[in-house]
């Protein structure tokens, strides 16, 4: 069954070329999201999906699943956006080949290399962009499309409205179909960029297993004592997504596909935010239809909700989108506790005077303590103001409990029940869009009524001739009502074209059995015929062969190390030159620097090489910032995203360019793509890769390709979030918080007690690094032999004398001076936090 099409935004918007996306973790999700209105379901399957904590759907599943949404006329896109490693990607491909099998509409996919394949081994599944792709910027969506042939882009949710409108009228005319989140929760680190679990606790936020570190409280350090915030603790917790009220905006600013974050939620949750946003989208495109109302929202706030925002999407506003109070659901502020005593408590209503508290109702009460000691039950009872719990069954330490606490309603029974009705297979079976039937009818009097089904040339005759009608002839009016009675047969009535000689008349019984004996006939016949099956990609070993790099390079084999060190300070800089450090990279906040850092290489160590790190992420507008670097006239490039990709290596090509881990370069086919077609000259292996996987990837590629992190502090979030503006600022962006992040250093303390250094970067957005610095010198070898020689030191906040000695020890490691082993000891004793072997650690 043909699924709904979904076509270029350079059509004026309709119910045909937007969609609705709902997320299925479940087969009951799926059921809710079709049920409510959804277009489209995005679903994941048990390898290679960002949502392993999910049910997720089976390979056994999926012909079912595929089945099911196309005879409601909706699409189905399997999710595969996380990184694939090196010994994964023929398991990869053969899932691809799967979906192209099963007739599965598209694949989102974050790995470049793996959505390089997709193309080979299933040619008829759209490409999707995931936002894990973190695109950001018309420059990075132009250069993913060229390169991997995106047929759409799920943008990063941390634009704004103005930003996505200069994205889709670019003039650089790539015309690919954009979809954004409207709805749910919000990672308060880029999608792609947060390295949080995979550094604390090696569950990589890139392989779906996502330790949610940002929904913890944490304690902020400023200037080296403990800043009081009272009850704000949550200080990387965002509110979620709701933008329901600016769907009309989105759609103006050229968004076809409106998504629902989801894939952990309830049945219910899918079904009631799928409503509203059916109901929204809709209201927009025909005026006549209402538009949501209070019990919609009520409705959000209840299925789940941390407090809802407009996110980034009405631009920024720093505190409004994090206030630190809590982070976990809430649902809806029911009011405060005026009174209370053992089993009861005197509720304040909140404003909203349309809130019912009934029995049976969940509520918690909110003392601005750790999510761990909140307090909470249902009402067992309601007597006007007082709100009454079972004293036998309630956990509740009444002592806790004190007037002014908030009272949050977290869950209403009733309202569960009605959603739960909404998915019935009463509903889903009248929602089945059934094969239409185009027929021709024709006849003359004293002969027999021919009905004709055009598209198999099927013919049905009466068994008695047709009279000249005296009143009431048959027309196409009474036709249309007689032959669309086709009940609970698989079949629904199309067009009717009428051809009858003179006025003439039938008994409805005869029609009626006409209508009958056609669509047994049909289904005898096996109309519909089953759906052709998609063709069959290329091999999947065939496939990966022909793109995987050849070990043989023009480039002379070396085996002399080469070592670049990071540097963020003037003095750190004068600790390479100190040790002879011949590739000095340079990551200034103020990039007006960096002009004096290349003159200051050029100075003290003309036969160093200096290289401008771009900024982590680039928007819309910001490209100046490579121009500016461009204009520091550095040796080359450190390149961090892929808008940078696209200048350095189309627009402005005099630097020799590396491509940093944010490239997220895990397995030889996302080498190869950004070595030989994007023509970066070398590429960091991904922080995702432990150590096994690092020199996997090393042996399957030109040695020379790639340099490896061996030292660093590991950039854990990389936020829009600015957590200066937000709690040290009476400010709501960079144009009033008057820059505490240039007055003030802060670290930030997480429930273990380990403090994390928070940094800002030139476009205000913030990375929280491990406050432990991370050595792979115990791999170093193994590294070595496997060929690699190109490797790199990160420096953070040590002085010139600690810069120093971190160099020469490694230095010492490379001149076999000192074992790996010795050196791990040494930083360990030496390190004022110690250090850790994080991502590198093999389990």
């Amino acid at each position: 069954m043909p699924s709904r099409s979904i076509v270029n935004s350079t059509r004026p918007p309709s119910r045909n070329n937007l969609e609705l996306l709902s997320p299925a973790g479940s087969w009951e999700c799926a059921r809710a999201a079709i049920a409510n209105g959804a277009d489209a379901i995005f679903f994941g399957l048990p390898k290679h999906n960002a949502r392993l904590r999910a049910d997720n759907f089976t390979n056994e599943d999926l012909p079912r699943v595929m089945e099911f949404l196309h005879s409601h006329g909706a699409r189905g896109f399997v999710t595969m956006n996380t990184l694939i490693f090196p010994d994964e990607l023929e398991g990869a491909g053969e899932q691809l080949a799967l979906l192209q099998k099963h007739g599965v509409d598209g694949a989102i996919i974050q790995d470049l290399g793996l959505a390089k394949l997709a193309k080979r081994v299933a040619p008829d599944v759209e490409l999707h962009a995931s936002t894990q792709m973190t695109i950001t910027s018309p420059e990075g969506l132009e250069f993913a499309t060229a390169l991997v042939h995106l047929d759409r882009a799920v943008l990063a949710r941390e634009l704004s409205l103005d930003e996505i409108f200069r994205i889709t009228n670019d003039s650089s005319g790539t015309h690919t179909p954009l979809e954004v989140f409207v709805h749910g929760a919000l990672c308060v680190a880029y999608s792609g960029q947060c390295l949080t679990s995979e550094s604390l606790g090696q569950r990589s936020a890139n392989r779906g297993e996502c330790a949610q570190a940002c929904r913890m409280p944490y304690e902020m350090i400023v200037d080296g004592e403990p800043f009081p915030l009272g009850e704000k603790r949550y200080l990387l917790s965002p509110q979620d997504l709701a933008a329901v009220d600016i769907i009309p905006q989105l759609i103006d600013a050229g968004v076809i596909s409106f998504k629902i974050e989801g894939r952990l939620k309830s049945p219910e949750y899918v079904a009631a935010v799928t409503r509203v946003y059916r109901k929204a989208i809709d209201a927009h495109l025909d005026r006549g239809l209402p538009v949501p109302n209070s019990l919609d929202r009520y409705q959000l706030e209840m299925t789940f909700s941390r407090g809802l925002s407009t996110g980034w999407l009405e631009g920024t506003n720093h505190p409004r989108l994090t206030h630190g109070k809590f982070g976990k659901k809430r649902g809806v502020l029911a009011g405060k506790v005026s009174n209370s005593g053992i089993g009861w408590v005197d509720i304040r209503l909140s404003s909203d005077h349309s809130l019912n508290l009934e029995a049976g109702d969940g509520i918690v009460f909110d003392a601005g303590e750790d999510r761990n000691d909140e307090q909470g039950g249902r009402i067992w009872k309601v007597d006007g103001e007082r709100l009454r719990f079972s004293t036998q069954h309630s956990q509740i330490d009444w002592s806790r409990v004190r007037p002014g606490q908030l009272i949050w309603k977290t869950s209403d029974p009733k309202l569960d029940t009605t959603i739960r009705k909404t998915w019935s297979d009463t509903i889903l079976d009248k929602q089945r869009v059934r094969p239409l039937l185009d027929l021709h009818v024709s006849g003359t009097p004293s002969s027999p009524l021919r009905i004709t089904h055009a598209a198999s040339g099927t013919t049905v005759e009466s068994s008695c001739p047709l009279d000249k009608a005296k009143k009431r002839p048959l027309d196409k009016t009474f036709l249309t009502k007689q032959l669309g009675r086709l009940g609970d047969s698989p079949f629904a009535l199309g067009t009717l074209d009428v051809a009858l000689d003179d006025d003439v008349i039938l008994p409805v019984k005869e029609i009626n059995e006409m209508r009958r004996h056609l669509v047994d006939t049909l289904i005898k016949a096996g109309f519909p015929s089953e759906p052709i099956a998609p063709k069959l990609g290329e091999p999947v070993c065939a496939a990966i062969a022909s793109l995987a790099p050849s070990k043989t390079s023009a480039a002379k084999a070396t085996n002399t190390i080469q070592l670049a060190v990071l540097c963020r300070t003037p003095e750190q800089i004068k600790a390479c030159i100190a040790t002879d450090v011949e590739r000095i990279y340079v990551d200034y906040e103020d990039i007006r620097r960096h002009k004096d850092a290349v003159q200051q290489v050029r100075n003290s160590a003309p036969q160093a090489k200096i290289y401008l790190a771009t900024p982590r992420i680039q928007k819309t507008g910001e490209h100046g910032f490579f121009k500016s670097l461009a204009n520091a006239e550095p040796d080359g490039v450190l390149v961090r995203n892929l808008g940078a990709i696209h200048h350095f290596t189309k627009v402005d090509t005099r630097f020799e360019t590396v491509g940093d881990f944010s490239l997220n370069v895990a397995n030889h086919l996302t080498a190869s793509l950004l070595k030989n077609e994007a023509a970066l000259d070398r590429l960091t292996i991904s922080y995702d890769l432990n150590a096994d996987q690092s020199e996997a990837l090393i042996r399957s590629v030109p040695a020379e390709w790639l340099e490896m992190t061996l030292h660093q502090h590991m950039p854990m979030f990389h936020m829009e979030h600015c957590v200066f503006c937000t709690f040290l600022s009476e400010g709501t962006s960079f144009k009033d918080c008057g820059r505490p992040c240039e007055t003030h250093s802060v670290q930030l303390r997480d429930r273990v007690g380990q403090l994390h250094p928070l940094k800002a970067d030139v476009g205000c957005r913030n990375t929280l690094f491990n406050g432990r610095a991370q050595t792979g010198a115990r791999f170093f070898d193994r590294f070595q032999n496997a060929g690699l020689h190109q490797y790199r030191i990160e420096l953070l906040e040590e002085d010139q004398r600690a810069a120093e000695e971190t160099i020469l020890a490694y230095q010492e490691l490379f001149d076999k001076q000192t074992s790996g082993a010795r050196l791990w000891q040494d930083l360990g004793a030496s390190e004022q936090l110690g250090v850790t072997e994080g991502t590198l650690n093999v389990l």
